[in-house]
């Protein structure tokens, strides 16, 4: 991998977490490019990488800032821990003085992390999902079988139990400890309660939140700075490790051509979605996917319904939800969003 690329991905990310206000991160990344090079491990492994090391692909930066937050908060570090939120801003100058001490102290710790991509499993791309899933369930009039791709812990096949509030109107499950309220745009909506009748979901590596080891990874991947993330993981991940929802380790393609049919009982209407994860599967894999729902579609009737809900990052265009569902399988667009769900545009 050229070097040049490698230290933009780290700049890239700079500008991303600007945007999305998470100033110490942008900070983290900005040093670190500074820092990178070959006299210790940790330098040579990110600058030879091997894969695309940008956001979209392998998200390098983001599995070192993960790696370094883990490192912070399981207490191994004490020095790296104090410059971390929620104490005071640190100085560029702070940070350049021990990072390159942590990379060398600390360099089998942070290897290990580095071999996995982010799993942020961010709870607040559940706002931009409800509205969606209502709208399957009011045309379909059946519960839903939630199949969800790239899962992570699964936390967003809890959705129907957080509450929410769209432009102004008071959902879903009004009493529950997460609350999500994004900034919207577009016709203020009131979607009607639906049920959920199963949750599965699939990832090449699915976290366990009831195993205090694996949650812990999975809050590491929340930016530091950023509180009410954090706040909103801590309550999603509590909801979630209440409910019976089952993820299997597996490649996506084979996943969904193994386990994703019609509902030949006509019971429920088979739901596949994902967030932000399409960008990670090879070519292969999302061709597959593609060609078994355009086949299962196929046969799709009114009462054999068949939906598959995706939230990904459209080149020119930004974050948008799709939504095709069968018999008829037309794709619409329904909103355009940030990526953390704090601003949805609907358009459905």
């Amino acid at each position: 991998m050229n070097e040049s690329v490698v230290r933009q991905a780290f700049l890239d990310q700079a500008r991303w977490c600007d945007g999305l206000g998470s100033p110490f991160t942008a900070c983290l990344m900005r040093v670190i490019e500074s820092l990178l090079d070959r006299e210790c491990e940790v330098g040579r492994r990110i600058l030879e990488w091997q894969g695309n090391p940008s956001a979209s692909h392998d998200s390098v930066p983001l599995r070192l800032a993960g790696a370094l937050q883990a490192l912070a908060l399981g207490g191994h570090a004490p020095a790296l821990a104090a410059l971390y939120p929620p104490n005071a801003m640190p100085s560029q100058g702070a940070l350049t003085a021990l990072l390159p001490t942590i990379f060398r102290e600390h360099e089998t710790f942070l290897l290990e992390l580095l071999r996995f991509a982010p799993q942020t499993n961010e709870a607040g791309r559940s706002a931009i999902l409800y509205p969606a899933m209502a709208e399957i369930a009011r045309v379909t009039g059946k519960p839903l079988a939630l199949f969800e791709l790239g899962s992570s812990a699964g936390l967003n096949l809890a959705l129907d139990m957080f509450a929410y509030r769209f432009g102004g109107n008071q959902v879903g499950k009004l009493q529950s400890s997460l609350s999500l309220a994004p900034e919207w745009s577009g016709e203020p909506l009131e979607p009607p309660p639906f049920r959920v009748a199963s949750r599965r979901g699939c990832d090449l590596n699915p976290l366990d939140i009831r195993v205090p080891m694996e949650r812990a990874r999975l809050r590491s991947y929340v930016w530091a700075d950023q509180s009410e993330r954090i706040a909103r993981f801590e309550a999603a991940a509590s909801i979630a490790a209440d409910l019976p929802i089952r993820l299997d380790k597996a490649e996506a393609a084979d996943w969904v051509e193994q386990n994703l049919e019609l509902d030949h009982s006509g019971q429920t209407c088979p739901v596949l979605f994902h967030t932000i994860a399409a960008q990670y599967f090879p070519e292969e894999s999302r061709a597959r996917i593609a060609a078994h729902l355009e086949k299962i579609g196929a046969a799709a009737t009114p009462d054999r319904p068949l939906a598959w809900l995706a939230f990904e990052q459209v080149p020119g265009e930004g974050h948008l939800l799709t939504l095709r569902l069968w018999p008829g399988g037309e794709a619409r667009m329904l909103a355009k969003a940030d990526p953390h769900g704090r601003k949805v545009e609907w358009r459905g």
